[in-house]
């Protein structure tokens, strides 16, 4: 135990947050479109069961992945002296996985119980809500990217073009936020919200672990002990 490197495990938890949850994602399936009608609904959820549970499972670990990945570019921006924009990593990565455990937990509750109850109003609502929240979701990464990227930048770890790719990632992922077209490309569930910005954040993500992983941790400082005076 003691010759395991946690340091690079943690550094390394953004990519390990990405395989999770594109797992995660093709395991649950593509979830009903806002609006979706009742057959739909009923397919997926009660069809899809145990696919969806499973799923669910995977989300969590993902999100615990993420919650290491902000603490690893905390970790990393303290040690540069910049411990401000490592707070403002790490509570923005916590309010994403926040978002996010409500999404997949709606999601967990209508496949084990809810769909079935055969109340298809609430079953409906529901997922428009968890396509609401996906949009919303938005704010707190693009700070995680804002955060992370000015923070590297300023401490010399970040490049002037990584940060430069950062700022334009936080406006794209900002620019998601605006996705509230009735259908088509700009809905919640539209293709710039389902697969161009996840794609972005994954690319950035990827790309701050690999520098994470870059670094060589800063060694950690002696303990000094006082000797207390004999009475």
């Amino acid at each position: 135990m003691k010759s395991f490197d946690w340091q690079r495990l943690w550094r390394g938890a953004g990519i390990q947050f990405v395989g999770l949850f594109v797992l995660a994602s093709l395991v649950r399936g593509a979830q009903p479109e806002v609006g979706a009608p009742t057959d739909a609904l009923a397919a997926f959820y009660g069809g899809d069961r145990t696919r969806i549970l499973i799923g669910t499972v995977i989300f969590g670990f993902a999100l615990l992945n993420l919650m290491w990945f902000g603490a690893a570019i905390a970790s990393a921006l303290r040690d540069a002296g910049k411990g401000g924009w490592g707070n403002a990593a790490t509570a923005a990565s916590t309010a994403f996985a926040g978002v996010w455990f409500v999404i997949i937990t709606i999601g967990a509750g209508l496949a084990y119980s809810i769909a079935g109850s055969g109340n298809n109003m609430l079953t409906s609502g529901l997922n428009d809500l968890t396509w609401a929240l996906v949009v919303l979701g938005s704010f707190p990464i693009a700070m995680v990217i804002m955060s992370g990227s000015f923070g590297l930048w300023r401490a010399g770890i970040l490049s002037s073009r990584g940060f430069a790719l950062g700022v334009t990632a936080m406006v794209l992922l900002l620019l998601r936020a605006t996705t509230w077209a009735g259908d088509g490309f700009w809905a919640p569930d539209g293709a710039y919200s389902q697969y161009v910005a996840p794609a972005v954040v994954a690319l950035w993500i990827l790309g701050i672990s690999r520098v994470l992983l870059s670094q060589k941790p800063a060694a950690a400082k002696p303990v000094q002990r006082v000797a207390v005076p004999a009475h």
